[in-house]
């Protein structure tokens, strides 16, 4: 799957991405929890860029230029601009 085939709040069984770059991560809280959340930006094969929202100890996991596999993922919209996750149930992989 590419970039350009996702659409809003839509789930997807696995696409690879190459992470651009990584943000801070911070701290949230809301009726469901508490946690820590950090966006990134990702590429597909094509070049083309989208958010990525990385949950809990995920942020640990990816560094700028690694490549990477979300598998059961799903996407969002947040202020008109399209972003990819994990979700509860999906996956994040670093592949070597």
């Amino acid at each position: 799957m590419l970039i350009k085939d996702l659409k809003p709040r839509m789930t997807f069984d696995s696409i690879e991405l190459e992470i651009v770059t990584k943000g801070e991560p911070r701290a949230f809280s809301n009726a469901s929890g508490q946690g820590t959340v950090c966006s990134a930006a990702a590429k597909d094969s094509e070049g083309k860029e989208i958010s990525l929202t990385l949950w809990g100890e995920q942020y640990k996991e990816v560094n700028d230029g690694d490549k990477i596999v979300i598998k059961n993922g799903w996407t969002s919209e947040y202020q008109g601009q399209l972003q990819i996750s994990t979700g509860k149930n999906g996956t994040l992989e670093v592949i070597k």
